[in-house]
């Protein structure tokens, strides 16, 4: 079983009180290593520079087992500023390349989503028209090369993960995302999704998606914890309570984007008891990755015999 990732790689740069780290990342990147760390062998289709940062983005892939396909970048390698201040949410500024963000679908893209078991799309520029309508092509080719093998159509799972100062045009986002999301096997969306892109609620966002057709809606509301609705079914769960105290939320969105996709491998479970458990595995997932600074999907027994006061010191 394989995943293939697609979306944005990159350099988080976190500025606050104590100084200013650098962490590799990226939405997309975040589910990869994620799906790699939960035993699913996974590709990631991204940007990339020829520069020092993107070393480093390789040699992080290379580190978790994650293969990469890598579109070359005009304009080097992207990078996220983050400034926390005062507890206060943090602010974000994207450079040339985050802003000006291009994949391409030639051969070896088209390939492995053909090979692949599952497609995630996540970050992706769904308002750059002409990138947009490439994935589709792909995705839609993949498909019918799956067919052709008596495989059937190649699942979808999408986050939109809007990043407004990488929004060029939200009206044409929204479009380009609902064009992925009707009839995609599961679409993740979180409370900041529905306000940037419908200034609506989170729940009013879910039953849109599930009336496109989405076949499961992953709709994740912060220290609500979450819910996932799949046609009949509909399963809430808290945040998972685990010990230690919560270091950075920045990577729980992503960390259960990718526990739920891992349990979709093998396929979508058919009754509520089963949706529970995928439920409660990505809560899990979410909770634990939220004990640590960065955004690396933890799982619970990944708190096992540390020392928990000083997580993320």
């Amino acid at each position: 079983m394989t995943v293939v990732v697609v979306g944005d790689a990159l350099i988080d740069e976190l500025r606050d009180d104590h100084g200013v780290r650098e962490f590799v990342g990226g939405a997309a990147l975040n589910v990869a290593v994620g799906l790699a760390r939960l035993g699913v062998p996974a590709t990631l289709v991204a940007m990339l520079g020829d520069d020092e940062p993107a070393s480093r983005v390789r040699r992080y892939l290379a580190d978790f087992g994650v293969e990469l396909i890598a579109t070359p970048s005009l304009f080097g390698t992207a990078r996220a500023v983050s400034t926390r201040s005062g507890g206060g949410e943090p602010v974000y500024e994207f450079n040339e390349a985050a802003q000006r963000r291009r994949i391409r679908f030639a051969d070896a893209e088209r390939r492995a989503f053909a090979d692949a078991d599952v497609v995630v799309v996540s970050c992706f520029a769904f308002d750059d028209v002409e990138q947009s309508a490439e994935l589709v092509a792909a995705l839609e080719e993949a498909s019918t090369l799956a067919r052709t093998t008596a495989r059937g159509e190649v699942p979808v799972a999408v986050d939109p993960n809007p990043r407004t100062g990488m929004l060029h045009d939200k009206a044409e986002f929204v479009r380009g995302f609902e064009r992925l999301a009707a009839g995609a096997a599961l679409v993740k969306v979180g409370e900041d999704d529905a306000a940037v892109l419908y200034g609506d609620r989170l729940d009013v966002l879910r039953a849109r998606l599930v009336d496109l057709g989405a076949q499961a809606v992953l709709a994740t509301e912060g220290a609500a914890g979450a819910t996932i609705e799949a046609g009949a079914v509909v399963v809430t769960r808290p945040i998972s309570n685990l010990p230690g105290r919560i270091v950075d939320t920045m990577g729980a969105g992503d960390a259960a984007f990718a526990a739920t996709v891992a349990a979709l491998v093998d396929g979508a479970p058919v009754d509520a008891d089963g949706w529970e458990a995928v439920l409660q595995s990505a809560m899990d997932a979410a909770a634990a990755t939220c004990r640590f600074e960065g955004a690396l999907l933890r799982t619970p027994d990944a708190l096992g015999g540390l020392d928990l006061d000083r997580i993320g010191t």
